[in-house]
């Protein structure tokens, strides 16, 4: 969908004074980063403020957002939904933002793929001072129609949340996404599976996160009195939200350039040993012989690289993260430095 036959999101955010807040959550994989890039892309004419929330202590999603243009903020210390100090920090970004005297149109939160959306909306309601001055217009929720249904599957009864599910029942808009990998029948069961959930929300389907932005943006189709009837506590500042103790993170830095070639068979055997425990994994590289940042996206065994924009300055290296059970940090950090490129002759004669 180009930007020429799509119409802009402006009646309905115009109709309210408050600025509007869309949380956009989605498991591990579900393609955030990409819908973010599609909604950056697109002539709608407004200036957004993104606000990200990574479960990691190296920053990737930020550099993989196309526009530089756009005002993006980063919380790293902690996952939002649980840690009470990331969000307060989400709240004193918004105050700033409200004060300023360049008024942006929009703010998105993306937040971390193992995050529960509620704890982060409840924290809208809870300060007078954000509600007088912000409105939350939707929790969008996006599903990776390739690997969702084993994540429902994998729903646990021993006070461990499902970070699958909250996601989902929290929705006021659902999109599945990665339809071209699956077939007919496929979404058709998704799409009853989720509906067990969450009963409520739209449902559209999305290839490369590319959606009407008039369904998603703009709604006003976050409603807290129907919250509240449904969950009278919800507008009190108590939530708890467990991770699965299982899933961990594994950061890899490595200086100097990487060799193509080798960057490729590391990845495909990256995929192959670690793809049924590997929920997410993604970076941003230094590949000899190419002057743009290239970035390295997978989810279990399905990965891409692809380019990115210019490097700025000369100080060059390779950042990565992996999600998921039973990483081995050394091993995948030896993996990486197995590929950094030889040198030029030239620079070792110097």
């Amino acid at each position: 969908m180009s930007a020429d036959n799509q119409t802009p999101p402006t009646a309905t955010l115009e109709r309210d004074a408050k600025l509007p807040v869309t949380i956009l959550t989605g498991f591990l994989g579900s393609g955030k980063t990409t819908l973010l890039n599609y909604i950056l892309r697109e002539n709608h004419g407004k200036r957004i403020a993104i606000i990200e929330n990574e479960f990691g202590e190296i920053s990737i999603d930020s550099e993989l957002v196309v526009s530089s243009e756009e005002e993006i903020y980063e919380m790293v210390n902690g996952c939002i939904c649980c840690v009470a100090s990331v969000r307060g920090d989400l709240l004193e970004v918004i105050r700033k933002l409200m004060g300023r005297s360049d008024r942006i149109d929009y703010i998105l939160v993306e937040t971390s793929g193992l995050a529960d959306p509620m704890p982060v909306a409840q924290a809208f309601f809870v300060d007078d001072e954000v509600l007088d001055e912000v409105t939350l217009d939707a929790i969008v929720t996006l599903i990776d129609s390739k690997h969702i249904e084993q994540h429902l599957d994998d729903v646990r009864y021993d006070g461990i949340n499902s970070q699958a599910v909250d996601q989902i029942v929290s929705a006021d808009r659902i999109i599945v996404n990665k339809v071209d990998l699956v077939d007919t029948e496929t979404l058709e069961r998704i799409e009853s599976r989720i509906r067990r959930f969450n009963q409520r929300s739209e449902i559209d389907r999305s290839s490369y996160a590319e959606v009407n932005l008039d369904a998603i943006l703009g709604v006003s189709a976050f409603d807290a009195s129907q919250r509240a009837a449904s969950d009278p506590a919800f507008l009190e500042d108590h939530f708890v939200h467990s991770h699965d103790p299982d899933i961990e993170t594994c950061a890899v830095r490595v200086a100097g350039q990487l060799d193509p070639e080798r960057l490729q068979e590391a990845a495909a055997a990256i995929a192959a040993d670690y793809g049924d425990d590997l929920l997410r994994w993604k970076g941003v590289l230094a590949v000899a012989g190419n002057d743009r940042r290239v970035a390295l996206q997978g989810v279990h065994r399905i990965f891409e690289i692809h380019d990115l924009d210019r490097w700025e300055g000369t100080h060059r290296d390779s950042r990565a993260v992996f999600i998921g059970k039973n990483l081995d940090s050394e091993a995948l950090t030896e993996r990486f430095e197995r590929c950094v490129a030889p040198l030029p002759q030239e620079a070792l004669a110097r």
